[in-house]
């Protein structure tokens, strides 16, 4: 479960790293959503940037807390929103993500450290979004329903509690 054929695809994820801020706590919150801690620092100016890039495989972990958190309905709309030809980009609050938890967020002003970026280039974007934040049929996820759409996870044959 989980597996995307991610030909094609590359996922960057980035955040800056505020002069106030301590480097290892931003990668902590980084390393939350993606469960990789390679990371290559950027310089920009002043500024400096901790980023991650690498295939759609970088965001699983990412996708399993969307299922844990019971968010894919609220993050799929926020992903369809802000998909612009075969790039998707989305933001997460950066304070948020350092205790393990997804909280969608705007490029700028809603989270006072800044966010966490997000991007994906993807020849299918919408195939994309199906596979990190699928739909989902009475809070279930599309994926785990039996084909005849029963209230059984397809991977375990197991009933869920009503």
């Amino acid at each position: 479960m989980g597996a995307y054929d991610d030909k094609g695809v590359v996922v960057i994820v980035e955040a800056e790293v505020n002069p106030t801020e301590d480097e290892g706590k931003v990668a902590e919150a980084i390393t939350a959503m993606t469960g990789s801690g390679a990371f290559r620092r950027v310089k920009q100016g002043n500024r400096l940037f901790l980023v991650q890039e690498g295939s759609a495989q970088l965001l699983i972990q990412f996708r399993a807390l969307l299922r844990r958190e019971r968010i894919l309905d609220a993050a799929r709309r926020i992903m369809l929103h802000n998909v612009e030809g075969n790039r998707l980009m989305f933001w997460i609050n950066k304070q948020v993500a350092t205790v393990g938890h997804i909280s969608f967020c705007r490029p700028e002003g809603e989270s006072p450290l800044g966010p966490i970026s997000f991007t994906a280039i993807t020849p299918d974007p919408n195939s994309f979004i199906e596979w990190l934040a699928t739909r989902t049929v009475d809070g279930i996820p599309v994926d785990e329903l039996c084909p005849s759409g029963s209230r059984r996870y397809a991977h375990s044959g197991r009933p869920t509690k009503d």
